[in-house]
C-alpha cells in the first residue's frame, strides 16, 4: 500500500552506501600514499553526499 515510502528508502540506501563506499576508497588511496587519487575520490564523495542529501530534503517533502 505504501510502497512508495519503500523506494525513498531504498533509493536514499543505496545512496548513502555509494557515498560510504567511494569514502572508503579515498581513505585506502591516502593510506596507500596516492593523494592525487585521494582528492579526486574525495571530490567524488563530496558530490554524492551533496545529492544524497538533495534526495533526502525532496523526500522529506
Amino acid at each position: 500500500m505504501f510502497n512508495f515510502f519503500r523506494k525513498s528508502q531504498s533509493e536514499e540506501k543505496k545512496r548513502q552506501q555509494a557515498y560510504e563506499a567511494k569514502l572508503h576508497e579515498a581513505m585506502t588511496a591516502q593510506r596507500q600514499g596516492d593523494i592525487r587519487r585521494y582528492s579526486e575520490l574525495s571530490e567524488q564523495a563530496a558530490k554524492l553526499y551533496a545529492d544524497l542529501q538533495a534526495h533526502k530534503e525532496r523526500a522529506s517533502k
